[in-house]
């Protein structure tokens, strides 16, 4: 029998780089931090090759965005129910939020070309 908590849940299909996945489910209040920390501790076995050294460099990619440590499952309005897919890659730090616009802004006055001997 389904409960109403049940449907609260978020399902995450997580992929790997390699291409490997796992499914999970998640409270609307878990944040990133929390998702990286419960699949470190929950390894799949299918991922030994993959394993990481520490939950701390664990991200979380979501429409092409980092998510950073602080957001919630439920801050993003995934639909309760069904099954999302996010990447799961190994990093050690992660641009700041709006740092990928700034940083266009500031090339604005330099030349992006190359040559090619």
């Amino acid at each position: 029998m389904t409960t109403q908590r049940d449907l609260d849940m978020v399902h995450l299909r997580l992929i790997l780089v390699s291409g490997k996945t796992q499914d999970f489910t998640f409270s609307p209040n878990d944040s990133a931090t929390d998702i990286a920390k419960h699949v470190f501790e929950n390894w799949p076995a299918g991922w030994e090759e993959e394993r990481v050294s520490s939950p701390s460099i664990l991200r979380l990619i979501f429409q092409g965005r980092f998510l950073h440590g602080n957001v919630t499952l439920g801050a993003l309005k995934l639909p309760a129910g069904r099954t999302t897919v996010m990447h799961l890659v190994a990093r050690e730090t992660l641009p700041e939020p709006n740092s990928h616009g700034q940083r266009n802004r500031e090339k604005t006055t330099e030349s992006n070309c190359c040559l090619l001997l």
